[in-house]
């Protein structure tokens, strides 16, 4: 009998499968609502909160930067800014054509900055004008309505009231750069940020800046502010007390003046810095305003270099003052006692070569003590000839030339003392004696920072212990660091007994001289331009300064409490240029702590 109806069970197995399937969505749906409802409900409460609740940083006051008599020399002051956030940029042409029109701000101006911090997350302000006069706030504050985008903060606006005086101690603070922000793994910036970018303000910049608040409000559809939830107040920075004095740095600062150069005054005992000045100086309030890359580039373009910090970023040839090196070294090696004595007859033919004294007529027979005097240049060349150049190295290095001193200030630089591997490494040639004869009078290729000289004489100061420089009070005695140079302490009272005489007994650094002060003290002048070009000068109706003008020294002779370097480019002869302004230091140093100290006393 045949079959008069399908075989419907394929159909049903597949309808069982399918209502099966079903079951298990319809389960793992209810599920995944279940744990949105129950169990993440706090996760999603808080997403839901986002959407009306905004949290805004509030900046937190930078700390103060103090001379050492708690005088302020960087200071915070209250300041209007204002800043769009992220998220109203979703229409950003027709939102930076109204914005810039309240700001009186280029468009093109007002999105270059929006884009800057493009990545920044939506509901993170970015800062498009700051340093808001009266006027400008009121116009804001009138039109907040119209604006919602808009959000208006007083900020803590840093300021150095004495603007341009130690600029190159303090340094400047400038806006963090969108690649500083993504590339720091140890802090968090936030967009407009003003960090420290020179100096001591990048070199503490961690100490010096405080914890920032928050701001929590609730907002409306638009955006608009509808009042305060919550605030955590920020927390200001730490205060930095500086070894500067405020007094000696104005005088170092106006002696300095239209002229190019730097003067450094330690502390042998402590390697305090009393003085740190560099021209031409700048102004750090300048820096405060986020300018545009153009403006940024005149500065850094400018040929007077105002930017360089010449006291650790300035290398020169010392000149005669690397004399005390090389008397030190033929003293050391026992080449020479203080009772050696050369003829100098204004030159003499070493090598087949002339060699000439600044002083033409010639010095006459001097001892160790009378040429140093006298920085007789013949005298130093026999030193030379008999001389190996690793061996002045050695000692150089002994007294801190070539290496960093590690002062705390960023961007130190080592400067040079040349060497038989030197010369191999960098110009793959042999060192030939000759060139010992140029270095045995600091020049040749020598190269060194005003910092350097200054913390060369401390150690020679204090008779062979060396002092870190640092810009910082000591707290503790402990604290110092004193490393001893690798020279016999007796013979340095053999070297100090010439420089001693060049200031008192009618030398090359007589300019320095202070009566009743004792001072002890070596000048230098570097040739820098060749004689060919020192004659067109004068064609050209210009003075031929064309050596650059050093002096260095300390007082008093015992129990030494100063040490003064000055170095003057282009100022002519040590003993013209840098000695007297040596002596003004000197002088002012006296005047208000060796008086002031005698009349307390009495």
């Amino acid at each position: 009998m045949a079959k008069i109806y399908e075989d419907l069970s394929l159909i049903i197995k597949r309808s069982r499968l399918t209502f099966i399937i079903l079951v298990i969505v319809i389960f793992l749906v209810m599920a995944f609502y279940w744990k949105i409802q129950i169990f993440d409900y706090k996760k999603y409460l808080k997403m839901s909160e986002a959407n009306y609740l905004r949290s805004l940083p509030s900046p937190a006051p930078r700390g103060l930067i103090y001379d050492r008599q708690k005088i302020i020399l960087a200071d915070n002051r209250p300041s209007f800014k204002v800043s769009m956030l992220k998220q109203s940029l979703k229409n950003s042409y027709q939102t930076i054509e109204r914005v810039s029109g309240l700001l009186n701000l280029r468009p093109d101006e007002l999105k270059a900055r929006t884009e800057r911090y493009s990545w920044l997350q939506s509901f993170e302000p970015v800062v498009i004008k700051d340093n808001l006069k009266l006027d400008e706030v009121a116009v804001i504050e009138g039109r907040k309505e119209e604006f919602p985008e808009l959000r208006l903060q007083v900020e803590p606006r840093r300021y150095y009231p004495f603007g341009q005086t130690a600029a190159h101690v303090l340094g400047y603070l400038q806006e963090v750069s969108a690649e500083e922000i993504k590339g720091s793994s140890q802090r968090k910036w936030r967009g407009g940020e003003m960090v420290g970018k020179a100096a001591l303000e990048k070199q503490y910049d961690d100490y010096l800046t405080g914890q920032d608040g928050q701001l929590i409000e609730t907002v409306d559809s638009l955006g608009r502010s509808m009042g305060e939830v919550n605030r955590i107040e920020p927390v200001k920075g730490k205060d930095l007390i500086l070894s500067i004095d405020l007094d000696l740095q104005k005088r170092a600062e106006e002696l300095l003046q239209g002229k190019e150069g730097a003067i450094v005054v330690l502390d042998p005992g402590t390697g305090e810095c009393l003085v740190w000045a560099s021209s031409p100086s700048y102004d750090p309030n300048r820096f405060i305003s986020r300018f545009s890359p153009d403006e940024w580039m005149s500065i850094m373009n400018d040929p007077a270099g105002p930017l360089e910090n010449r006291v650790i970023r300035g290398l020169y040839s010392p000149g005669s003052i690397f004399k005390i090196v090389t008397a030190l070294t033929a003293l050391q090696t026992g080449l020479i006692s203080e009772r050696t004595a050369f003829f100098c007859s204004g030159s003499i033919n070493l090598y087949g070569k002339d060699f000439t004294c600044w002083f033409k007529p010639g010095h006459g027979n001097l001892d160790l003590a009378e040429a140093i005097k006298n920085s007789c240049n013949i005298y130093f060349y026999q030193l030379g000839r008999s001389l190996n150049i690793d061996i002045i190295a050695n000692y150089a290095r002994s007294l801190g030339l070539g290496k960093i001193t590690g002062v705390d200030m960023p961007g130190e630089k080592e400067g040079l003392v040349p060497s038989t591997d030197w010369k191999r490494k960098s110009q793959g040639e042999a060192w030939y004696p000759g060139e010992t004869i140029s270095v045995a009078i600091g020049q040749g290729p020598v190269l060194v920072t005003p910092l350097q000289i200054a913390a060369m004489t401390a150690c020679l100061a204090n008779r062979g212990i060396k002092v870190k420089p640092r810009l910082t009070l000591v707290d503790n005695q402990t604290e110092l660091k004193r490393e001893k140079a690798d020279l016999r302490p007796e013979i340095f009272e053999k070297v100090i007994e010439g420089m001693w005489r060049s200031v008192n007994d009618g030398g090359t650094g007589h300019g320095a001289y202070q009566p009743g002060f004792d001072i002890c003290g070596k000048t230098g002048s570097t040739q820098v331009i060749s004689r060919e070009q020192a004659e067109k000068m004068v064609q050209r109706g210009k003075e031929a300064l064309k050596t650059h003008s050093w002096f260095s020294g300390f007082a008093p002779r015992y129990q030494p409490q100063i040490v003064v370097t000055i170095l003057v480019e282009f100022g002519g002869l040590g003993g013209q240029t840098a000695a007297p302004m040596a002596g003004e230091i000197f002088k002012a140093y006296r005047e208000k702590y060796v008086r002031q100290t005698n009349l307390q006393g009495n």
